[in-house]
């Protein structure tokens, strides 16, 4: 292994910043392929997306899948976890209301 870092148009591994885009109640995000959908929600400066069943807000808590905060429903697959779940181009999400939560 060398002891310098290459510039990362000849990075041998190649470019690992392709941009995807994501819906989320009819807005659109855009994150980089392999990001978490929390990580491009938080990026878009949005810290809540659910509530719970007494109107609280909830978003990221634990960052690791342990807590259920950060649930919402990801192409009509209710309680996802953000957290968990890689964004893919195109997925369609929705926050979910307390009416939805499980």
């Amino acid at each position: 292994m060398s002891g310098w870092l290459l510039p990362r148009d000849r990075d041998p591994a190649g470019r690992t910043d392709r941009p995807i885009r994501i819906t989320v109640d009819g807005e659109t995000l855009t994150g980089i392929a392999g990001q978490s959908v929390a990580g491009i929600l938080l990026a878009a400066g949005r810290t809540s997306w659910r509530t719970t069943r007494s109107g609280a807000p909830r978003g990221v808590f634990c960052g690791i899948g342990a807590c259920f905060d950060c649930l919402l429903t990801v192409n009509d697959v209710p309680d996802v976890r953000a957290c968990r779940r890689p964004a893919a181009d195109g997925d369609e999400i929705r926050t979910q209301s307390r009416e939805e939560t499980a």
